[in-house]
């Protein structure tokens, strides 16, 4: 059993989000998530030296998935440590690091089918260029099962949790059970007010396996994911709250999808709701957030159930 290892959130704001990265004191130092561009200068080196850590000494780079969010930082991260970190990934979120089209493509592919915006792509592509800090090639591909060493006795695991996108992992520090989901763990969704995921049957096993495989006594999110009542949780949960959270995710998507399956046996129609086509869906939820803000949740899921629907 490894010894405690000491967990350091690394808090950087960009607009309506909180993005959380974390930084792990191992006697290889890594960190998760990398925020965006400016996180690795503006945010982590100055937190990390008022602890007495040093950026230039991080030798693993650890990425829940391929989101710029959470991605963009990576390069100008990596080039800190002299670009001897180890730079980690799902092979299925790989592309998201090497190419800043990868994420124009998502977009196309999925939410900007319903956006209305002639713009849309540009926009897309205009904020990968700016937050993305660099295209790079991963110094490693997990597919979930591996089992990294950060030197002494630190043991990570790698636990695939597809969902939120197909390369979403979390990361567990063995035998502390210290778990980091990503955006893996939605709740009822962050800033936007909705829970965001590609793939429904995924996103559900995925928490199925968090809760009764990783049973994670601490849980770090990707961003400050809200309970029902609209309140946030903090950026480290306790295990009760860590169950919490997990629970009121399976619910909020049992909820989600069951509104999703009404809209789409009610029939698709295009109507000049905002939520078109999936007004009803909306209404069915009470949900009067705006679909239309990046990276807009409401549609992903939605496109999600139509797509999954479709495929059944």
């Amino acid at each position: 059993m490894t010894h405690d290892v000491a967990v350091h959130p690394l808090v950087s704001p960009w607009g309506r989000f909180g993005l959380y990265s974390f930084f792990i004191d191992a006697p290889e130092p890594a960190i998760v998530d990398t925020g965006i561009a400016t996180s690795p200068a503006e945010g982590m080196a100055p937190a990390l030296e008022a602890i007495g850590r040093r950026i230039e000494d991080v030798r693993w780079i650890l990425l829940t998935h391929g989101h710029i969010d959470h991605v963009g930082g990576a390069h100008a991260l990596w080039e800190r440590t002299g670009r001897r970190a180890q730079v980690v990934i799902h092979e299925a979120d790989a592309p998201m690091l090497r190419s800043r089209q990868a994420h124009v493509e998502e977009y196309r592919a999925g939410r900007g089918r319903y956006l209305r915006d002639p713009e849309g792509e540009a926009k897309v592509a205009a904020a990968a260029g700016a937050v993305i800090s660099g295209e790079m090639e991963p110094s490693l591909l997990v597919k979930g099962g591996e089992t990294l060493r950060l030197g002494g006795d630190v043991a990570v695991s790698v636990h695939a949790i597809p969902g939120h996108t197909p390369g979403s992992v979390a990361y567990v520090i063995d035998g502390q059970r210290s778990a980091f989901a990503g955006d893996a763990v939605q709740v009822h969704g962050a800033a936007n007010g909705f829970p965001g995921y590609t793939d429904p049957p995924a996103y559900r096993a995925g928490l199925e396996h968090l809760r009764d495989e990783v049973r994670p006594r601490r849980l770090y999110l990707g961003h400050p994911y809200r309970r029902a009542d609209g309140t946030p949780y903090g950026v480290e949960l306790d295990e009760a709250q860590a169950r919490e959270a997990i629970d009121q995710s399976l619910a909020a998507e049992d909820r989600v999808a069951a509104a999703a399956c009404r809209c789409l046996e009610a029939g698709l129609t295009e109507t000049d709701s905002p939520y078109s086509p999936f007004a009803r869906a909306a209404e069915d939820l009470g949900y009067t957030g705006d679909p239309t803000l990046e990276p807009s949740p409401f549609f992903t899921s939605m496109h999600a159930y139509r797509t999954r629907a479709r495929n059944v």
